[in-house]
């Protein structure tokens, strides 16, 4: 980096169990050293944690991805958040690269928590004075913090990974009709590519319907590029698939901020010989032993950094955000 950096002496830098290597990555371009954070448990399951490093009069930054096991680390990143509460830090920013409670964003049935809007407010009783992260899965769920909030976009790297490639007879497909908006800004970013969407509705946690395809028609494209914010079972991908095949579509490739690849999501993917690429980026953690040879792993730990760095500079951030300049 040849701009102003950040004064090391000034800030402490953790990170929770969740995304040790993306927190590493994140101090590392920043040029301050992630300091050590004691985690244990005592007898009766309880979790102990201690901050490693004096935080008095300090900003401190907190990276922790709300990922599998999420309640476990949600604990995690309160009780951290407290500790520096306590210890008198300056000010304390949440880094949370994963919000996985973003989609517990609306009372749809009886008596249900609206959970992302509980978990914001806890963030902030907690300690928090500032939270970032990437790619909410409900856009609203940014209002729900009552503390300063900044969501960035991970269509930088996704751009500067497919723009490198052959694009010929290629479609953008967004998954639903919500996240259209989005598909459509990366289908412009690749060079104004023509993009459709599923009418989707999901009927269980792990059950979708794609009842059509609306938008650009299908037939004509030797190749689809689904494009979504976060895969879990993978069952959206295996459906939408299902019909775009049918729709005469030759070579699927999917990309994905979060792929959080659970009950045998990833397995179920890359079993289908037409899928023949899984991109996603490093917000939530996945093991060198579990990465697929289709599967590409894209790290946004230099969005992180530069938003970190502007941030504590009082500089401007508004072209990292999801509606930013270079993300539109």
């Amino acid at each position: 980096m040849t701009e102003e950096k950040i004064d090391p002496r000034e800030v402490r830098f953790f990170s929770g169990s969740s995304n040790p290597q993306l927190a590493a990555d994140i101090a590392s371009y920043l040029g301050v050293p992630l300091e050590q954070t004691i985690v244990n448990r005592f007898s009766n399951d309880c979790l102990y944690i201690q901050l490693g490093a004096s935080v008095r009069s300090r900003a401190v930054f907190i990276v922790q991805s709300l990922s599998p096991p999420v309640n476990d680390h949600l604990v995690e990143l309160l009780m951290m958040l407290d500790i520096a509460r306590a210890a008198a830090a300056r000010e304390i920013h949440a880094i949370i690269p994963y919000f996985s409670f973003a989609r517990s964003d609306k009372k749809d049935a009886p008596r249900i928590s609206i959970t992302a809007r509980l978990v914001a407010d806890l963030i902030h009783t907690a300690g928090a004075t500032h939270v970032m992260t990437m790619m909410l899965h409900s856009p609203q769920v940014h209002g729900f913090f009552s503390v300063p909030t900044d969501p960035l976009s991970s269509r930088p790297v996704f751009k500067h990974y497919f723009v490198q490639r052959d694009l010929s007879s290629t479609i953008v497909i967004s998954p639903d009709i919500g996240h259209a908006k989005s598909a459509a800004r990366f289908a412009m970013n690749l060079g104004g590519l023509p993009v459709a969407a599923g009418d989707k509705e999901r009927v269980s946690d792990t059950e979708v319907r794609i009842g059509s395809i609306i938008g650009q028609r299908i037939r004509g494209h030797k190749r689809a590029l689904i494009y979504d914010d976060e895969i879990a079972t993978g069952g959206t991908i295996l459906e939408l698939t299902r019909m775009l095949l049918d729709e005469g579509i030759q070579e699927v490739w999917v990309a994905c901020t979060h792929g959080v690849f659970v009950k045998g999501g990833l397995e179920k993917l890359v079993a289908v010989p037409e899928i023949t690429e899984i991109v996603t980026t490093d917000t939530v953690f996945i093991p060198p032993e579990k990465r697929h040879p289709k599967l590409h792993v894209l790290s946004v730990a230099h969005i992180f950094g530069e938003a970190i760095r502007r941030n504590y500079l009082r500089q401007s951030i508004g072209d990292l955000f999801v509606f930013g300049e270079e993300s539109a």
